[in-house]
């Protein structure tokens, strides 16, 4: 190659790294105000409103819990087990003659425990000590009985006295298919969520679009209603009067809303 030639190429090479130079880069990607636009089914914090309400359905129960037994004191341990066992087959028999079949009965509570009597000991020099000496064995046994049948509630207690039981832990009142009254409970939950947003969105000047969410709360159901244990020795001429009354069931319920104008 003459040197013509290689000036030539020289040159080429030189304004190269200036014209790569000037070439132009890829441009970043900007996106459009348009593809920023808020998706149509998103929620901004500030157009939402949580509630939460609550309702009760009362209604007259149709089933009860009775919860009796006996307690026998011994001198020793098996003498307080033969007694208690003696007495609860009274109970049981009682309860069958009063029409408690028994799949509605189950044992709730069985128990045996030594009791002490503290008594004051003279010690050498004069004065006493305490001390604690074995006085029996305690036996208990109690049944829990489900009453279908409310007008022989009273009736049925004073026969489990009569049989040989002298415990009664306490009587409940129930409703023994409450689905219904539930959802009814959880019904009047939602209509009491609405009214409310209903009313908030009115006085700030909107008004409700939708709901966004649904979340079930608690539901409470009544409980046994326990009665401190007394000891039972009745001669009823008539059966113990028993009221009723109603029982109810609640539910809650917490709603979110959006908001509009």
């Amino acid at each position: 190659m003459n040197r013509p030639s290689l000036a030539i190429v020289a040159i080429f090479l030189a304004a190269a790294p200036v014209a790569c130079a000037q070439l132009p880069f890829a441009t970043p990607l900007i996106a459009s105000p348009a593809a920023m636009t808020v998706h149509p089914n998103s929620i901004q914090p500030e157009t939402t409103l949580n509630i939460n309400a609550e309702a009760k359905i009362n209604q007259a129960p149709d089933i009860a819990y009775i919860t009796a037994g006996v307690t026998e004191e011994r001198a020793s341990a098996s003498e307080a087990m033969s007694a208690q066992a003696s007495a609860m087959n009274g109970v049981f028999s009682a309860l069958t003659s009063a029409g408690i079949a028994a799949k509605d009965m189950q044992t709730s509570g069985l128990s045996l425990y030594p009791r002490y009597d503290y008594i004051e000991v003279p010690v050498r020099g004069g004065g006493t000590r305490g001390e604690q000496k074995l006085a029996g064995y305690v036996a208990t046994n109690q049944v829990t009985a489900r009453v279908r049948d409310l007008d022989k509630l009273g009736a049925t207690i004073d026969s489990l006295v009569n049989a040989g039981g002298n415990t009664f832990s306490g009587v409940t009142f129930a409703i023994e298919n409450d689905a219904e009254i539930k959802n009814q409970a959880r019904a009047q939950a939602m209509k009491t969520a609405i009214a409310k947003a209903e009313l908030y969105a009115k006085a700030s000047g909107l008004k409700v679009a939708r709901i966004v969410t649904i979340s079930e709360g608690y539901e409470y159901s009544p409980q046994p209603v326990m009665m401190a244990r007394a000891e039972m020795a009745m001669d009823a001429a008539a059966p113990t009067p028993v009221a009723a009354g109603e029982v109810g069931v609640t539910a809650s319920v917490s709603v979110m809303f959006e908001l509009t104008k």
